[in-house]
This record gives C-alpha cells, structure tokens and sequence, in this order.
C-alpha cells in the first residue's frame, strides 16, 4: 500500500512534472537531463549525495533560479511562462528554519499572511488554526529566539501553510532534529497529503525516504539513476543473506565446508550465506546445519535496505566488504537469534 494510503484507480494528475531539465555552472553540469512525474497528493523523495543537484531542483521548480533547458511544470503552471502561478500554488522550507527571532511565533504568522496579502481577520483565523495544529499555541506569544530546534522547525512549516499550497517543497527539512521531533515531523507531512497536498522531499535521511515517500528518485551525477517504491529500489539490489557467526574454530571450518559459496570472516569466525531471505530458505539453512551436526552460536538475516540502494546506485566509494557483522552490514537485521531458537519458532 502506498506510504499516503491511497488505493488503487485512475493516476492523478500530475502535480510535478520535468522533462530534460538541465542546468551547468560554467563546466560544472549540476543536472543532465531531469524527468520526472509526481502524482498529486503524493510524497516524493529525491535522494542523492552532497552536490548531486537535489537542492537545485527544488529552486529551480520553486522559480528561485532557471534552469538552461528542458521543460518543468508545476500545479499547471510552466515554471518559466508562469512563475506567478508556480508561485501562488507553493510552499518552500529550507534546509534552514527561515524564522525572524526577534517576532513572537504568532508574529511570525501574520508577517507571512501580510506578504501573502490575507485580510487581517483571515490572517489572524489563519495563524490561530496553524498554531493549534502544530501544537505550538501555548508558546503563540513567546520569541521564535527562544524556541528549541524542534518547535523552530513547526512554525517554519506552518509559515509554508499560511498560502494553503497545493505543492511543498521540503529541503531536507528535519536535519538537526533529535529522533523525537523528526518522527513529529514524519506525521505532519502525513497528515498534510491525507489532505490532498503533495509534497516533494529531499533528505539525507533513508529512512526518512522509505517511511514517507510514495514514490522515491535516487540522484547523482547529474542525473536520475533510479526510479521507483522503496521495495522496487531494494529488489534492484543483491545482497539478502544469513551470517553465521561460531565460537569453535572446529564448528566454523565445519560450516565452511558445508556451505563452499559462503564468505568467510576468519577474524570473527562468521560466514555469510546467501540467500533470498524467505523462510523456505532459512528453513532449508537450519535443516542442513543439524544433518552436518554443526553447532553455530548465533546467526541475523539480513535483506538489501535503502542504505544499499545508495550505495550501489551512487556509485560511493566507501562500501566495503560487510561480512563484519550487524554494525558493519549495509542490510537490515531481520532476525537475530541462536538457530536451535529460531528454529522452533518457525516450526
């Protein structure tokens, strides 16, 4: 089901689109050639590594700089025909809470209602309803000076809504932010396309990626490397297996033997079988480890997880072998357990 919960029908129309967008900066090509179509109403996640071209993108579609080529369109409004109509349709927040510290959060409010030219009365209805929403009313009168990272991080956001955007742009919005305030933040971008807003992310954080976006772009070099839900990306990539670790050198020369495919870890006396991570195979593993009579102390399968989507598909330089263990593995740890445990619960 997708990450908005919406069902199954007719596509909707298209809140974003591109086509063979491009922008340099003298030789520096930043974007070769971008296409892209996010649904309305739906979270979109652009990832990529630092000076991928994701924060471009966003200024480019949100008419702050042009791009050198290539089409955009958002809300139905061609991003360099009609920048007033992009402009009217949109919300922006940056990777930096834009906030006056010297103005009360309410103040704040209302100085967007004014640039956004509500009437006072509409203004003022406006601000006390995002007040409450964000759950920052009783801090209404308070300096945004004196707010903590989290609440800063609300009332930017409730700055964007004052204009009730069709389309969000979020730039890595939740950097800095303690677990407890992103995850406050994961469910208000939730509840902003339960009604019907469409939001295009971009973050550094995967998991912040594979819990909010419906659909999800991997960048780098320029370019759209990859396309698609977070478990199309994770099938893309090889890599499910169990690890076997051992405390017997004896045990461990044992397995090898039984599992030849296995990679070995000497130092830490563990393999790593490959896998598809299913049951029917793990219940196969342990079957073979009890007719050799091998006695493993403890094993975790492990599946491809949006870490490896980056990595493989960015073309990073720091992989490494991740026959380490659980700290050093790039998937996600499924199970973890001694076998003969494991094995009663599966039967």
């Amino acid at each position: 089901m997708p990450k908005s919960g919406r069902t199954g029908g007719p596509q909707p129309p298209a809140a974003v689109s591109t086509a063979d967008l491009r922008k340099s900066y003298g030789d520096n090509t930043v974007l070769d050639g971008i296409d892209l179509r996010i649904p309305a109403g739906s979270v979109f996640a652009l990832l990529g590594p630092n000076g991928a071209g994701k924060t471009t993108t966003v200024q480019i579609l949100s008419t702050l700089i042009a791009a050198d080529g290539g089409q955009a369109q958002v809300a139905g409004h061609d991003v360099a025909t009609s920048p007033d109509g992009v402009r009217a349709a949109i919300g922006v927040t940056g990777q930096f809470a834009a906030l006056d510290d010297l103005l009360t959060a309410e103040e704040n409010l209302l100085l967007m209602a004014d640039l956004l030219r509500l009437g006072k009365r509409e203004g003022r209805a406006r601000a006390r309803e995002l007040l409450e929403r964000f759950e920052i009313a009783d801090a209404a009168h308070k300096r945004a000076a004196t707010f903590s990272g989290g609440m800063r991080r609300r009332l930017d956001l409730a700055m964007t809504l004052v204009g009730d955007p069709q389309v969000i742009f979020l730039d890595e919005p939740t950097t800095g932010l303690d677990p407890r305030s992103r995850r406050t933040m994961w469910d208000t971008v939730r509840s902003l396309v339960a009604g019907g807003t469409t939001v295009f992310l971009t973050t550094q954080y995967l998991e912040e990626a594979d819990q909010l976006a419906d659909r999800i772009a991997v960048l780098d070099g320029g370019r759209i490397v990859a396309d698609g839900t977070a478990d199309e990306l994770k099938a893309q990539i090889p890599g499910s297996h169990v690890r076997l670790r051992f405390t017997e050198p004896a045990e461990y020369e044992r397995a090898a033997d039984a599992f030849p495919g296995a990679a070995r870890d000497d130092e830490d006396l563990a393999l790593r079988v490959a896998g598809d991570g299913g049951l029917d195979a793990l219940r196969a593993l342990l079957d073979r480890l009890d007719a050799a009579g091998i006695q493993a102390a403890d094993f975790s399968v492990h599946t491809p997880d949006l870490d490896d989507v980056f990595l493989a598909l960015t073309g990073d330089g720091t992989r490494t072998d991740r026959a380490n263990g659980p700290a050093a593995n790039g998937g996600s740890p499924h199970l973890a357990a001694t076998p003969h445990h494991i094995k009663e619960t599966l039967r």
